[in-house]
Formats: C-alpha cells, structure tokens, sequence
C-alpha cells in the first residue's frame, strides 16, 4: 500500500488508534491478554508509540475477520 502525503489527509480520513484498554473492552478480554499478545505474538498487528502500545482500527478488524470459524 503506497504512503499517502500527509498533507492529502483530511481530519476525516485519519482514525485515532486504538489504546491497550480500547482492544481489550472491545474484544472482551482481559487487558493482560492483549499484553501476552503484544509480548507472545498472536492478536493484532501493535504500534510502540514512544512507552505505549497502539493498534490501527484496521488491523484490529482484519485480525478478528482472520480468526473467524467456519461453521460446517
């Protein structure tokens, strides 16, 4: 996926990323889950900003899309 300018990103286009507590509350699990993730490997792609982990709303979408079940 080719980089945008930044100066071609309107405020409506950019989405703020998701906090450690966010993914949790929004997954249902426990916030040491999400660390073990970051930690272990597994869950959605994570951000280091500075001290703080992050993650694109995106990323967390399509990582949930991914762990989906057929039902046969």
């Amino acid at each position: 996926m080719p980089r945008v300018p930044l100066a071609s990103v309107t405020p409506s286009d950019r989405r703020k990323l998701a906090t450690v507590r966010e993914l949790a509350d929004y997954c249902g699990v426990p916030l040491a889950t999400v660390y073990q993730w970051s930690h272990r490997g597994g869950g959605p792609r994570m951000l280091k900003v500075g001290r703080h982990l992050r993650a694109r709303w995106e990323d967390i979408d399509r990582w949930l899309d991914e762990q989906a079940i057929d039902a046969a």
